[in-house]
């Protein structure tokens, strides 16, 4: 498996697996799914993209952007998602390493992360091994896509 920066011709598997997340409701805050055209523009407005490309097709991808502005600018903030048919091949784990690198490379100095469903137990357990602290968790911070709302639990990581 290969992590690398994306490319425009990675737009169309990228969106597909973006979309899936948003459409499961359970982990990404956004509710509308990403088309060729504002994906093309969400894609490239971000700091850094990755993806995991196995055999020629992408499984896996991450974003990488500032968490704030100014003062604040040198903590970044990223995403992860995972093509739903390749789960549980640690795929994610190499994501979020090869993230850990390009923000240290970009000059970031922190890697926050502001909203980790608690019912989110995968992500939860990666980051804790990996090295991330959790902060604390916001009761209801995240309406489900049944409607009901779940804590969420906030974690950083010194680069």
């Amino acid at each position: 498996m290969l992590i690398r920066k994306y490319a425009v011709s990675d737009l169309e598997e990228m969106i597909k697996i973006w979309n899936e997340v948003v459409e499961e409701g359970i982990a990404f805050p956004q509710e509308e799914a990403l088309e060729l055209s504002n994906g093309m523009e969400f894609f490239a407005s971000q700091s850094y993209c990755g993806v995991a490309e196995e055999n020629g097709v992408i499984v896996g991808l991450y974003i990488l952007h500032p968490n704030n502005v100014g003062r604040c600018g040198h903590i970044c903030n990223a995403s992860y998602a995972v093509d739903a048919e390749c789960r549980g091949k640690h795929i994610g784990e190499r994501l979020v390493k090869d993230c850990l690198f390009n923000a240290k490379r970009l000059g970031f100095g922190t890697l926050q992360f502001n909203a980790v469903v608690e019912s989110n137990i995968h992500a939860r357990h990666l980051y804790e091994r990996l090295g991330f602290t959790q902060l604390g968790t916001i009761p209801k911070g995240f309406r489900m896509k049944d409607g009901h709302f779940e804590s969420i639990c906030l974690y950083y990581r010194e680069l």
